[in-house]
């Protein structure tokens, strides 16, 4: 299971993620991610990976993407951290 929240504050806009992103769930966050991109410029969008537990393959492949479309991952628990250094390399 995976929560998916968007927050806006001024000109950006966060994706939180709670919970395990695999399956379906990463299905999801690329729905929402690419409806947020047709709204704004994507170095405005964070995406919060703090409350993660689980990332499968897939789900990485979805982050890398979102990184690399200039998307900001961002996350201050070490798991989370590591995932993001691993995407980053």
């Amino acid at each position: 299971m995976l929560r998916i929240t968007t927050e806006t504050a001024s000109l950006a806009r966060t994706i939180r993620l709670e919970g395990r992103l695999v399956g379906p769930w990463v299905e999801e966050l690329a729905r929402v991610w690419g409806e947020l991109r047709a709204e704004r410029d994507a170095g405005s969008i964070r995406v919060d990976l703090d409350g993660v537990t689980f990332v499968s393959p897939s789900g990485k492949s979805l982050l890398r993407r979102i990184y690399v479309e200039g998307g900001r991952l961002v996350a201050s628990g070490c798991m989370a951290r590591s995932i993001i250094e691993e995407i980053d390399s």
